[in-house]
């Protein structure tokens, strides 16, 4: 799996989630449970990770959905 975005904005995530998912591609959200370590502070990023293979659909899905400038190039 390659990361393609970092953010800790939690409503970004949900959203990056649910564009994921319902275009069927398999991702993981890693870091979620270091809120528990920094306190629920939110300072520590989750990172959005998907299959090498699949990476390019996703950045396309995500780009059209408006987060292009969010993303992690390789």
């Amino acid at each position: 799996m390659i990361e393609i975005m970092r953010t800790n904005d939690l409503v970004l995530i949900s959203f990056v989630e649910a564009t994921l998912a319902g275009a069927g591609l398999r991702f993981f959200v890693a870091d979620g449970y270091a809120s528990a370590v920094e306190g629920s502070l939110g300072f520590l990023p989750r990172r959005i990770l998907v299959e090498r293979d699949s990476a390019p659909r996703a950045r396309t899905l995500l780009t059209a959905a408006g987060l292009g400038q969010e993303l992690i190039h390789d």
